[in-house]
């Protein structure tokens, strides 16, 4: 890849200093990543924080981002990051290059298998039982680290085509915070690169030169998240803000202006008095 060197200007310690354009390019993603951990409140001190390191580009700028930052970041935090395999798949990952990645930003790396059997449930997708177990090892790793939150790699562009994926096939308007309190399992999801566009991910991985790991899933083939992606490219053309758009919307949620329903027990009060009269 090559980097043109264009004279930049950013603020540091409140006075402008020149970057060439990858500095200025880093400082940029430096810079929102801190933003998202404080606005949303992603990181507290103490905190033990295990990644999920699938190995694609987003897990692996997670991993070099919050590595980085940890190194410098008040309040201290921990962190770890798991790679999970399933026995039961034939999925090639270059678990040596996952772990020295890891290592060289100072993360503990740890390596566990799991599986699962398609034929348990008919009725669910074995993408989604294979995602399902996944996520489950995940968690089960985080609790015996003593960890009380786990990363995922998750940016921009993800909670967005998320949020139109349930709006369009759930029917709700909801999508992947980049905080959410499980308190059922005690545990709390923090998604760091919330703030960060795909297309930023896409030059740090070009200018990291990151590996990509060998996918062989038997059940992998075209999803609605794909579909949504094209969808999205379509609606560009009629507004090509239109990701800045859906963006804002999710903290611009009008209820004054949304169809509310009357409670049951006014209806069936009302119910009453008509059958009375």
């Amino acid at each position: 890849m090559v980097l043109r060197n264009i004279t930049c200007f950013a603020k540091k310690n409140g006075n402008m200093v020149v970057q060439d354009e990858t500095e200025a390019f880093f400082y940029k993603l430096n810079r929102k990543l801190r933003k998202a951990i404080d606005l949303y409140g992603l990181i507290e001190d103490g905190d033990k924080i295990l990644i999920g390191l699938s190995g694609g580009k987003d897990s692996l700028a997670l991993v070099e981002l919050l590595g980085e930052k940890m190194k410098i970041f008040r309040p201290k935090f921990t962190l770890y990051a798991v790679h999970i395999t399933m026995r039961n798949i034939p999925y090639q990952s270059d678990i040596d290059y996952l772990r020295k990645h890891a290592e060289k930003y100072g993360v503990q790396f740890i390596h566990s298998e799991t599986s699962f059997d398609p034929s348990t449930d008919k009725r669910k997708a074995p993408c989604f039982l294979c995602s399902w177990n996944r996520r489950k090892k995940l968690f089960d790793v985080a609790k015996e680290l003593g960890c009380n939150k786990i990363a995922l790699g998750h940016h921009q562009d993800d909670i967005i085509q998320t949020t139109l994926m349930n709006l369009l096939f759930q029917g709700s308007f909801s999508t992947m915070p980049p905080l959410l309190k499980m308190d059922k399992f005690d545990m709390t999801i923090i998604r760091p690169l919330a703030l960060i566009k795909e297309d930023e991910l896409i030059r740090l991985a070009q200018i990291r030169e990151y590996h990509k790991q060998t996918k062989n899933c038997p059940y992998e083939t075209g999803s609605n998240r794909s579909d949504i992606k094209d969808l999205i490219r379509k609606m560009e053309e009629i507004n090509p803000e239109i990701k800045n758009s859906i963006w804002n919307a999710l903290t611009n949620v009008q209820t004054d202006y949304l169809p509310k329903e009357i409670k049951k027990e006014k209806k069936n009060q009302e119910k009453k008095s008509v059958d009375s009269f």
